[in-house]
């Protein structure tokens, strides 16, 4: 596809590129750092960028540390369906939960805190795991004039996945960019998330042009 038609109206929104997804963190995504200078190249073209955090409280419920006997990428059932266990991660306040230190950062125009709710793990974006509880994001893109949102960040196969496709339930005409995105992998879950993705009718571009 081509970036050099965008307008006002397009958003580029930048999934969880911090310290403990990348290398050494808590939550590593494998090459998660190779998305940061592909999301720096981005950013100048967006009149619209978006960054989300993930913002855990700690003895947050989806830590695995939290439930006896249970280790991390184990799944529980939560009151609003499965849930994975992770390692303790993005704690509020941590450097593990800080932006990744070359991320161009500073030109977001909004910062989209998600997971603080300590029963409830946020995935998406624009609604937490239990599919109701609002982030605000859908409105404020909306009062933007938002119409078209391109999507990069960490990881491909939850966070990206799930906030792509709340941007289309939403409206929004949206675009994952995979140049610009890695995934975690658990049992050939990016394929499934790429796959997913499409058959909702988000736009895939895995080359930048």
């Amino acid at each position: 596809m081509t970036l050099s038609n965008l307008t006002n109206t397009d958003c580029l929104l930048i999934i969880d590129v911090q310290n403990d997804f990348c290398a050494g963190g808590a939550l590593e995504v494998p090459d998660g750092d190779a998305v940061v200078p592909v999301i720096n190249q981005l950013i100048p073209k967006f009149d619209c960028v978006v960054l989300t955090q993930d913002w855990h409280p700690r003895k947050h419920s989806s830590f695995a540390s939290q439930h006896s006997g249970k280790s991390p990428m184990d799944t529980v059932q939560f009151p609003y369906g499965e849930q994975t266990l992770w390692p303790d991660h993005c704690v509020q306040g941590t450097s593990g939960a800080e932006f990744h230190s070359h991320l161009q950062a500073h030109h977001a125009q909004m910062i989209v805190r998600k997971g603080f709710r300590q029963p409830i793990d946020s995935y998406s974006a624009f609604y937490e795991n239990d599919k109701t509880t609002a982030t605000g994001l859908s409105g404020y893109l909306t009062e933007r004039g938002i119409k078209r949102l391109f999507c990069v960040g960490l990881a491909t196969d939850f966070c990206v996945r799930f906030s792509a496709e709340d941007a289309k339930r939403e409206g929004f005409d949206t675009h994952v960019l995979g140049a610009g995105c890695r995934g975690i992998d658990i049992n050939g879950s990016v394929s499934a998330a790429f796959e997913s993705m499409q058959a909702e009718g988000i736009v895939v571009d895995h080359e930048l042009t």
